[in-house]
């Protein structure tokens, strides 16, 4: 074998030392186990162009490397050099090749390939398969593997597993059933990898009970295998199952992994499971596990979505590396609890930190900016959305609608929408709820006719926000049409849309429409009782509201705030003062509700309207929270119906301390003196006041 110093097949950035070294297959393997790629690269190079020896060996080491480092463009000048020796017809070669293009993610270049290649072997097919199964084509990858099932070519324990995630990709759960059928004939179920894949691919098929069966058949279950199991039952939602699996491997003498905690925590953070959350974070800590950046990433996403931001914060400050995943889960925490100005303080310190932002930081900073209607804020980021050059996809599309509409920039908003090359039902969604939190209920049912000519399908989410426009308008008919589409994608189960529907019945005066929808629900919430007694109270039927909140206790939910000024209002409106006296007492004192300055408005009217003014400005004054100008402003009105000058005065005066410029105060005092013959005081209080004589000759 020949010897030549290393100085001679430097390749610019260069070798580390100049002591000889042998020149051959041998030495290509060595430079590639250093992590010396360029460097083997280079004398694969000279030995081809001195045709020293066959370098078929130093093409597998080299290829080995290139995959290992997804290193594409050294990859490609392998294959220069394969064809150049005259050995792309090897047919382990061109298998390695495939597999090489395949992770680096140049499907293209591996299928030219697999295609040029005069046979193929097992190795071959299974790596243009996979090509396809990792690159989100599962459909062509199980067709694929078809193909080489009829080639009579046999699959081994890797086909099957790179198959079968082809299969879970894409929930495709005929096909894997049929695949499971060929591995037990193939005596293959019993391998741990097989084992894991059918797991893994009946789990996300939404099958936890096959994926189980499968699971307690296997007579090796490594670590890999328990993850796979918990994984299934936590996307599931079954977050019980997935946590008593997990104490199950514990048990079996199975230690669980960073990828285990990852998944349970997961789990947790999707069903808002604080304790069993803290707990996990005791067993990390215990297990000896560092904070690593996806495990301290997936410690603040759960914390944060169980509403728990010290602790999430407390979790982000103590990481030793941060990445992009890292401030995304922080930002999207402080935005899911209307925090946005602590999610944009956090932005510009990520910045700083020089983390560059991806998409999905701009989407959750345009969600926080929606969450406190931050205009200008948001008009900013739109701005470096499109400086930093990313497309206006549908999730990002979506987001800047909806930012634009919950910031009330309804033109800003229609732009963005129409803009979008795709939209999904959330671009629709977010559209029609911009026009129907705008008060402008008929261009949202406008945009629902036009998302169904585009062949958008509506969800559940599209009709409770077209039930609160058809509520807005009090538009019946549209409402009644849209209860009959909702029935007829079988939605009628869903509590959400059931309170929807009772509220926009109620709203348009159909109180036996909205009884009816009430009580042919399966499950009623607070906010279902709330819908139902509004509608009352706004009806003016206070007994009908006192009656509904009784059986409310009486089925066990628990009334809140907003329970008590609905029912409040309701007897207000009907006159049913010492039933609202009973109701506020009880509020208080049995049930330990706080009341709001809205309860004590609610308060005030109901006294004010029955003519005891004294009373309700005896209230006022010993009200533990400091009265707004709602609350003075009911009384005012009270003493103006009931002809009641002095209370009316001291009322107005508190009124115009709060708002020096509010004209219907100085409306109703006119009146008060007015109707009293006390015209001259009219002038004579405005002048006190300050008030301009245009104002108040436009008073008179």
């Amino acid at each position: 074998m020949a010897t030549l110093a290393l100085s001679q097949v430097q390749s610019g950035g260069g070798l580390r030392s100049r002591v000889p070294y042998s020149f051959g297959n041998g030495a290509v393997r060595k430079l590639c186990q250093e992590g010396r790629l360029k460097d083997a690269l280079h004398m694969v190079e000279l030995m081809v162009q001195q045709d020293i020896q066959s370098p078929t060996n130093a093409y597998i080491s080299l290829l080995k490397e290139c995959t290992k480092r997804k290193a594409l463009v050294e990859g490609k000048r392998v294959h220069a050099l394969i064809v150049q020796s005259g050995l792309d017809s090897d047919i382990f070669l061109g298998s390695m090749l495939v597999n090489m293009y395949a992770k680096c993610n140049s499907v293209l270049d591996a299928r030219n390939v697999f295609n040029s290649m005069p046979e193929h072997n097992v190795f071959s097919w299974t790596a243009i398969i996979s090509a396809y199964a990792n690159h989100g084509q599962g459909e062509k990858a199980i067709s694929l593997f078809q193909q080489m099932q009829q080639t009579g070519i046999i699959p081994d324990k890797v086909t099957y597993v790179v198959v079968l995630k082809a299969c879970a990709k894409i929930a495709a759960l005929e096909q894997g059933k049929q695949l499971h059928l060929h591995i037990i004939k193939s005596g293959l179920e019993s391998e741990v990898i097989v084992g894991s894949a059918l797991v893994d691919m009946y789990a996300k098929c939404g099958c936890t009970e096959e994926a189980y069966e499968v699971f307690n058949r296997m007579n090796e279950r490594d670590v890999v295998s328990w993850n796979v199991i918990v994984a299934g039952y936590a996307q599931q939602g079954l977050r019980k199952e997935a946590l008593a699996l997990y104490e199950q491997m514990k048990q079996e003498g199975v230690q669980p992994d960073n990828v285990t905690y990852v998944v349970l925590l997961k789990a947790c953070a999707s069903i808002a499971a604080m304790d069993q959350g803290k707990l996990l974070h005791s067993h990390i800590v215990r297990s000896g596990y560092e904070l690593d950046v996806i495990m301290g990433s997936a410690l603040v996403d759960m914390y944060a979505k169980c509403g728990c931001i010290d602790h999430a914060r407390q979790v982000f400050n103590s990481m030793h590396e941060r990445n992009v995943v890292s401030w995304n889960a922080m930002i999207a925490g402080y935005a899911q609890h209307s925090l946005g100005k602590e999610a944009l303080v956090l932005y510009e310190q990520m910045k700083q930190k020089g983390v560059r932002p991806d998409n999905v930081t701009y989407v959750v900073l345009l969600k926080a900016c929606a969450s406190i209607a931050a205009l200008e804020e948001g008009k900013q980021l739109h701005s470096h959305i499109i400086r930093s050059g990313f497309q206006l996809d549908v999730v990002m599309g979506s987001a800047l609608v909806d930012m634009y509409s919950k910031c009330g920039d309804i033109a800003h908003a229609c732009q963005v929408f129409n803009n979008m090359l795709e939209r999904n039902v959330v671009s629709w969604n977010a559209m029609m709820a911009g026009y129907a939190q705008k008060g402008h209920g008929k261009e949202a049912l406008v945009l629902y006719e036009q998302m169904k000519q585009e062949s958008v399908k509506p969800d559940k989410v599209t009709y409770t926000v077209l039930l609160n426009a058809c509520a807005s308008i009090a538009a019946l008919e549209w409402g009644k049409q849209l209860h009959t589409h909702i029935i007829n994608a079988s939605f009628e189960s869903d509590v959400i849309l059931g309170n929807a529907l009772v509220d926009m019945y109620a709203k348009c005066g159909r109180m036996e429409l909205a009884l009816q929808v009430f009580n042919n629900m399966h499950e009623q919430t607070v906010v279902t009782w709330n819908a139902m007694i509004a509608g009352y109270s706004q009806q003016g039927l206070g007994k009908e509201a006192l009656t509904l909140l009784k059986q409310m206790q009486r089925e066990g939910t628990k009334p809140d705030e907003v329970t008590y000024a609905s029912v409040l209002s309701a007897c207000s409106h009907s006159g049913l003062v010492d039933e609202g006296c009973h109701v506020f007492d009880f509020m208080c004192k049995d049930h330990g509700v706080k009341p709001t300055v809205d309860h004590y408005a609610c308060m005030v009217d109901l006294l004010g309207r029955a003519g005891h003014l004294a009373d309700a400005e005896d209230l006022i004054n010993k009200m533990p929270i400091q009265p707004d100008v709602v609350v003075w402003m009911t009384l005012l009105g009270a003493a103006r119906n009931h002809g009641q000058v002095e209370i009316g005065k001291r009322a107005f005066d508190n009124v115009v301390r709060l708002e020096p410029e509010n004209d219907a105060a100085y409306v109703l005092l006119s009146n008060i003196y007015a109707e009293a013959g006390r015209r001259d005081d009219v002038v004579k209080e405005m002048k006190d006041v300050g008030v301009k004589q245009n104002s108040w000759v436009q008073l008179d």
